[in-house]
């Protein structure tokens, strides 16, 4: 079958093919550091071949994934892809066949609703409770598993919410999929970025269904790189998806690796988090107190991430953000619509001095006050 587009991805084609917006208030990673911060530790010397390197990835960078994420599993456990969008997709087309049922979280990740539709599979969605700050019961979940249940695919924290999954919960998800025997992948793409406690233990250490995917594009601002990773218990899968990847993309970003292998060493990593937090936190700051003094906008903050969703009075989310792309506002924002949600908006902490986003929220808040 097809691969269809999904709603977010069809409004980013369509609003970057206009004129390009003067400030964005929705950026979804934190400032993007420079190559010339990352000179002084790459060797000039270094081979760009990937010959005779491991096709799961370079072992040094693999470490630092699962040094990062608290586990201590083989190093073969880790397979580095093409960001954690590519992990999620090798795994969908990996573990999912025409008849298999996929439990996912509404609003979530589109991604999991494209796949499932392209493999054949059908789509299960339980929705999150907006009035408990968008809070997922792991009881619906449960409750939603059939014995055609083969996938349960979340976002910790939740894209584009920012609410987190508790330890209790996760630990429920975890038996679930244990007893039930079914992968529970869980992308953790702004694991480090957490505003409202320790960040969650990774799924992949929880259980042996446990698929762990991340990457340093949101976090870290590495999104260029295009490297992620997933964690997996088991070698099969690991083998499966590696293969799989060598009839797709066939990745591997030796320049890339190393960046990333530099950028996730303890000391680097610590600085660049506290730096993205700093921001991260004062802008989320700015946003929360944004939201209250709009009478048309109301949210729950984040408890992790730099993105969160507004909910709009009077007007859909999509008619507002066509109507910002446009003189006099020139403002970017993505619509609730991307997530099936007609009347929110998606806003977000991340870019830096780049987005403007001072700026952006006058020219929201003027667009508030006239349109509608």
């Amino acid at each position: 079958m097809k691969v269809a587009i999904h709603k977010l991805f069809d409004y980013l084609l369509e609003t970057t093919a206009q004129d390009p917006p003067e400030c964005f208030i929705g950026f979804s990673l934190a400032r993007s550091p420079r190559l010339k911060d990352f000179l002084p530790d790459l060797d000039p010397d270094l081979s760009l071949d990937w010959n005779g390197k491991s096709f799961l990835g370079l072992p040094g960078l693999r470490q630092r994934v699962l040094d990062q994420a608290g586990l201590s599993l083989p190093v073969d456990s880790v397979l580095v892809t093409a960001g954690a969008a590519e992990a999620n997709y090798l795994l969908f087309r990996q573990l999912l066949t025409a008849g298999d049922e996929i439990i996912t979280e509404a609003p979530g990740w589109p991604q999991a609703g494209v796949m499932a539709r392209a493999i054949g599979a059908r789509l299960v969605e339980v929705p999150r409770d907006e009035a408990r700050g968008w809070w997922l019961d792991p009881q619906a979940v449960a409750r939603a598993v059939t014995p055609r249940t083969r996938m349960i695919f979340l976002t910790n924290p939740n894209n584009p919410t920012g609410r987190l999954i508790p330890e209790a919960d996760l630990r429920a998800l975890a038996d679930l999929a244990e007893r039930r025997g079914i992968w529970l992948v869980v992308d953790e793409v702004y694991a480090g970025l957490e505003w409202a406690g320790p960040r969650p233990p990774a799924i992949a250490g929880m259980t042996r269904f446990g698929i762990t995917t991340g990457s340093v594009s949101k976090a870290l601002g590495l999104q260029g790189l295009r490297t992620g990773w997933m964690i997996c218990q088991s070698p099969e899968v690991i083998r499966d998806a590696m293969i799989l990847r060598e009839n797709g993309s066939e990745i591997m970003n030796t320049l890339g690796e190393h960046i990333a292998e530099v950028a996730l060493r303890p000391e680097r990593l610590a600085s660049a988090l506290a730096q993205a937090r700093a921001e991260g936190a004062e802008t989320l700051d700015l946003l929360d107190s944004f939201v209250a003094a709009e009478p048309r906008l109301s949210w729950h903050r984040p408890e992790a991430g730099l993105i969160g969703l507004a909910r709009v009075a009077g007007i859909d989310g999509e008619s507002l953000a066509r109507a910002l792309l446009k003189p006099p506002y020139r403002t970017f924002l993505l619509p609730g619509s991307a997530y099936g949600l007609p009347h929110h908006i998606r806003i977000g902490a991340g870019g830096g001095p780049e987005a403007r986003i001072n700026e952006g929220l006058e020219r929201l808040s003027a667009a508030l006050r006239t349109i509608g």
